[in-house]
């Protein structure tokens, strides 16, 4: 029987409670999950992509069908080299579904093996995103409700 491995691909920066309830929840439908974490050519970094791998895999350790990973290529080659099937798309609100289905259809065009499922947050964190976290941490907001407090502690140090 062929393991079921899913890919969650992202630039988790930083990695958000929102982010960490998709994955836990995943985690019971996958034999494993790949937390594929990449730089977004649009996007400026916060954190290196060291940083964001480390926070990670830390946030995460307490699954054991987790693993943590960088890529630098297209999604679905990254998918087919770790024999995924399966592509793990967050959507928080209707806004997000023009772009994730443009970029599930170009996908599939890519290579039509590989499926993109989407999942909704659980409701506490359908407003919860990286960048949303990162602006209310440079006004100096309070981020706990939003992040882990290792990853709270850690973007305190970075400003």
């Amino acid at each position: 029987m062929t393991k079921k491995i899913a890919i969650y691909p992202g630039s988790f920066d930083p990695i958000t409670n929102g982010h960490i309830d998709l994955i836990k929840r995943a985690s019971k439908l996958f034999d494993e999950v790949i937390i594929g974490i990449t730089q977004n050519s649009k996007k400026s970094a916060f954190l290196s992509i060291d940083q964001r791998l480390d926070m990670a895999s830390k946030t995460l350790s307490d699954i054991s069908n987790i693993k943590v990973m960088s890529f630098n290529t297209l999604l679905v080659d990254f998918a087919k080299a770790q024999n995924a099937q399966v592509i793990l798309r967050g959507l928080r609100a209707v806004s997000d579904f023009e772009y994730e289905f443009q970029l599930s259809g170009m996908n599939k065009h890519l290579n039509p093996t590989i499926e993109t499922l989407f999942m909704t947050p659980a409701e506490q964190y359908a407003n919860i995103s990286s960048s949303l976290v990162r602006e209310i941490l440079s006004l100096g907001g309070d981020i706990s409700h939003f992040v882990p407090k290792s990853v709270e502690a850690l973007l305190k140090q970075q400003l």
